[in-house]
């Protein structure tokens, strides 16, 4: 099975109304994109999906008249819940199809910048997922083609489900994700709604382990191979999970856990570790990401557009490391976030004001010190080592990183900043007793005013509330600076009690904003800082 993707670029023009922005999330055979529709002036998802190269103009005529019509089915059955799809087109072997915005981040995407989820917060992905797919089912609908990619994560709400109308489009047994096929989509072999609930049972799996339970191969034929052929690999950390998981995994689908048993297990796992989930991570408005690429234009647009991303995993992280820095995606576990970069120091009513470092970053709002976290820690990456300070914290920095500068200030603030030299990336560690209460109103009453002044200062999305290790936080992040000097920063505070916080400051120069050496060095910092005495 071959399938053919059309090789576009950002700004390229799909069905000559729909404006290609920037390529948010992938995977096999298919990518998100930001997109704008330019004659409704509105900003779009549109999902760029390769097809057989067999299909005629018929199958294709059909295709996108299916994926139309079911999405508008389900979403008057789920309202919410499932994405609507407006528009769906086929050009050079491609389908597009063209969704009002999502406010949320495909799951897949999450787990590549976050590791793996705790048991119980899978199982309430898990309880969302199966209350679209029984109203599906119910109507006699099979998604067929479910998978981390399909499902969008949002804050405030439940998942929203996109891919409905795929399956049977063709004659490919599966278009995208062929490590969530069933054994039976597998052999080419008529599905119904038992194929749903293997690939809910992969989505668990892997939501939870952190790899699918078939990997990619390359190519679609070896994959669905191995999904027929191979036995499944052992779960290791599904946890309450593990029989819910196994049981919809079975071979054979008459084998497989019906929706109530189902319902039941994932029910039961939250109720057994209620507190598991205490700390959900709040997925990013992504419209900000979206207004900040289209208002740059086509030269920065893909600079900007990866800022957004970035912004809009990062808040999704909520438990790896107190800092005032992180981006694209920062969670309870292993997760690659964005780099970022800074410039300027605290007014000077701010608790941060006592260290006057010109690459500070302000603390934020109060909160109740949470439990230690049942997680492990992350293993260091190669290439890293652990720093602790006397100060009071730990953090894992590059090879050859070292501690540039020390401000101190009154009642014990100070702040640390760490790299290779001064104009290298650097990390700012931001320690005070004098936080105000309100994270957000800290970032936009008391610095960013301060950052306003600086030259060349532009603000990437909009000051984000979230919360990090259990603590209320908020996330700034901005560009400034012009020319081979233009620096993009993200911060985040949190306050860890009686007036006590930590902020993190990650810098780096704007052109290597999306490297993977810098994605690397913000993940791996915003993972391994802890405090080491309180």
């Amino acid at each position: 099975m071959t399938m053919t993707k059309a090789q576009v670029s950002a700004h390229e023009l799909v069905a000559g109304r729909y404006r290609l922005l920037e390529v948010f999330a992938r995977e096999t055979n298919r990518l998100w994109w930001y997109a704008e529709d330019v004659t409704a002036n509105q900003p779009r998802l549109v999902a760029q999906i390769g097809l057989p190269e067999t299909c005629d103009a018929d199958t294709l005529r059909r295709a996108t008249a299916r994926v139309v019509r079911t999405s508008e089915i389900m979403r008057l059955l789920r309202p919410g819940q499932v994405a609507t799809v407006v528009d769906a087109v086929v050009e050079a072997g491609t389908l597009w199809t063209v969704t009002e915005w999502i406010d949320g981040t495909p799951l897949s995407e999450l787990l590549d910048r976050e590791g793996p989820y705790n048991p119980v917060r899978a199982a309430r992905i898990g309880l969302e997922l199966l209350d679209v797919l029984q109203a599906a089912h119910d109507e006699g609908i099979t998604h067929g083609e479910l998978s981390p990619g399909q499902v969008f994560v949002r804050d405030g709400g439940p998942v929203v489900v996109a891919g409905f109308g795929l399956a049977g489009t063709t004659l490919a047994p599966r278009l995208t994700a062929p490590s969530y096929a069933s054994p039976e989509q597998a052999r080419d072999e008529r599905i119904g709604p038992a194929a749903d609930l293997w690939a809910l049972g992969a989505i668990l799996y892997t939501t939870v382990e952190g790899r699918p339970p078939f990997r990619d191969r390359g190519r679609p034929d070896a994959t669905l191979k191995a999904v027929d052929r191979l036995p499944l690999r052992t779960p290791l950390r599904t946890g309450p999970l593990t029989q819910a998981v196994q049981g919809l995994l079975r071979k054979n689908s008459r084998e497989r856990l019906i929706r109530p048993v189902v319902r039941e297990a994932l029910t039961r796992a939250l109720d057994e570790d209620a507190d598991a989930d205490r700390d959900p991570a709040p997925v990013p408005r992504l419209r900000s990401a979206y207004a900040a690429v289209r208002n740059v234009g086509p030269e920065r647009g893909r600079r900007m557009m990866v800022a957004g991303t970035a912004l809009a995993v990062v808040t999704v992280a909520a438990a790896v490391l107190s800092a005032t820095h992180q981006l694209p995606g920062t969670s309870t576990a292993a997760e690659p976030p964005q780099p970022t970069a800074t410039t300027a120091a605290p007014p000077a009513n701010h608790p941060e004001n006592n260290t006057p470092s010109p690459s500070a970053t302000p603390s934020t709002s109060a909160s109740t010190r949470p439990k230690p976290s049942s997680s492990p820690s992350p293993s260091l990456p190669a290439g890293f080592h652990r720093y602790t300070a006397a100060e009071g914290f730990s953090v894992a920095l590059p090879d050859g990183w070292k501690r540039l500068s020390t401000d101190r200030g009154a009642d014990h603030a100070y702040r640390i900043t760490f790299g290779t030299d001064a104009d290298s990336p650097t990390l700012a560690v931001t320690y005070s007793e004098q936080a105000g209460p309100d994270p957000v109103a800290v970032w936009r009453d008391d610095v960013e005013p301060v950052l306003e002044r600086l030259p060349g200062y532009h603000r990437v999305g909009t000051i984000l509330a979230t919360t990090y290790q259990g603590h209320q936080a908020a996330d700034l992040e901005w560009l400034s600076g012009s020319g081979t000097a233009r620096v993009h920063t993200f911060g985040r505070g949190f306050l860890l009690g009686g007036g006590r916080s930590f902020s993190l400051r990650f810098t780096t120069p704007a052109g290597s904003w999306d490297d993977a050496t810098s994605r690397l060095a913000l993940k791996t910092f915003l993972q391994t800082f802890r405090e080491t005495k309180g």
